[in-house]
């Protein structure tokens, strides 16, 4: 590439494509356990894919770059057979902004995989659970331990890195792992001015999980995360010199906003959290409760501009959002949710409190919407149908939760 177009590159995708593999229902094993645990796991150069080449090659040739403009470096790994048996839903496309994908990609997937009953398809649809070893073939490398001989040295590894912008977005887990996964908020970098972190999650998996592990321990395994006090906690005050900061579902907001007195956020300009207590049938008070203290947290932030509660599943999409207006001098806090939110005087009160306080002579306007609780299908549809103005998760990830869902469609939940 030119040297004077360097500068205007603002996106590089680099695609592994691996070889193709075969399952269990296509070709029945023909060596050992042992031999084919090893084939299955491994994950190394191929005939289409010289890995350790592609990356020299890549880190090589932007080792020559000056240090100017934004880049965002995307890199996939993948096999075609990955959507070929058993997840016929896997996508493998670039981490755009939202809009860049065609809108007919996820109806154009779905009308292909047509009927496949010995991978559990019929008529597009998932109809039986996969197989334990086809999960550990296509999820080993994300659920397993990564590519450092310790904690230590991965954490020292990432803090050589001198990112401002981070996107963490692990899937859910249960009982150890998941505790592990709550430890990682510890390890956040310094110099970050964006974090957004979104635990992924599918409400079909546990009580596929209670079928593949036939009467085995389920009993951590929830349906619903309930985020621990303590990382709620935590996150808050990793949070103080943040510009943006999402978390979802890891973390819930009535115990973030727990406060220490002498906290501030001087940066934050926007915040976006989960709650549970945002659920049809929850005590009002507790609601009303919450939303006070957060009224209160956010005189501790001079520069927000928004602060967004919320919460979504199958059938509930829920949002309390504080939004300031500075070309028309207005705040406004909206309720926009599957049912209508009542709330009390003494919570607006609160929100009056904090416009006056920081913008004296504004007014502060309450908007209510309601959501039709049959077109939120999953935590995907909820994040669509709330239009939240701060991104709490990529695009990408977005859009493979919808056509997840869309073929998932009649599955069983717990």
């Amino acid at each position: 590439m030119a040297h004077r177009n360097r500068a205007l590159v603002e996106h590089i995708w680099l695609c592994l494509e691996l070889d193709d593999y075969d399952c269990t229902k296509c070709a029945p094993p023909s060596g050992s356990i042992d031999e084919e645990l090893e084939d299955a796991y491994a994950v190394t150069d191929t005939a289409h894919c010289p890995i350790t080449t592609a990356f020299q090659n890549l880190f090589s040739a932007l080792s020559r770059w000056e240090p100017n403009g934004d880049l965002t470096l995307d890199i996939s790994i993948y096999s075609p057979s990955d959507s070929k048996h058993w997840f016929k839903y896997l996508t493998f496309m670039p981490d755009t902004p939202a809009g860049m994908v065609g809108s007919g990609t996820e109806q154009t997937m779905l009308s292909q995989v047509g009927d496949d009953p010995q991978h559990g398809w019929i008529a597009g649809f998932r109809h039986s659970a996969p197989t334990r070893a086809a999960i550990n073939k296509i999820f080993h490398s994300v659920m397993e331990e990564g590519p450092f001989d310790s904690k230590q040295l991965e954490l020292q590894w990432w803090d050589q890195l001198p990112p401002e912008e981070l996107h963490y977005e692990p899937w859910r887990e249960w009982g150890s792992i998941q505790r592990d996964t709550d430890r990682s908020i510890h390890h956040f970098n310094d110099n970050l001015k964006r974090l957004v972190v979104f635990e992924n999650f599918n409400q079909q998996y546990p009580a596929i999980m209670q079928r593949i592990l036939n009467g085995d321990d389920m009993a951590e395994c929830h349906p619903i995360r309930n985020p621990s006090p303590s990382i709620s906690r935590i996150m808050a005050a990793t949070s103080l010199k943040l510009e943006h900061l999402a978390a979802s579902f890891m973390v819930d907001a009535r115990h973030f906003m727990d406060i220490q007195s002498s906290w501030e956020w001087p940066n934050l300009t926007s915040l976006a959290l989960t709650s549970r207590l945002l659920a049809l049938g929850a005590d009002s008070t507790e609601v009303g409760a919450m939303l006070q203290k957060a009224a209160a947290a956010a005189l501790k932030m001079p520069q927000l501009e928004t602060m967004e509660l919320w919460n979504g599943r199958k059938g509930l999409a829920a949002l309390f959002q504080y939004r300031v207006f500075r070309n028309k001098q207005q705040a406004r806090i909206t309720w926009r949710g599957t049912w209508k939110l009542t709330m009390e005087p003494s919570t607006i009160q609160a929100w009056e409190a904090l416009v006056n306080q920081r913008y004296p002579g504004w007014e502060l306007g309450v908007v209510q919407e309601w959501l039709d609780e049959n077109d939120i299908k999953s935590h995907g549809d909820a994040i669509r149908q709330l239009m939240l103005s701060s991104q709490v998760i990529r695009p990408i990830s977005l859009q493979q939760i919808q056509i997840e869902q869309k073929a998932l469609e009649g599955a069983r939940t717990v």
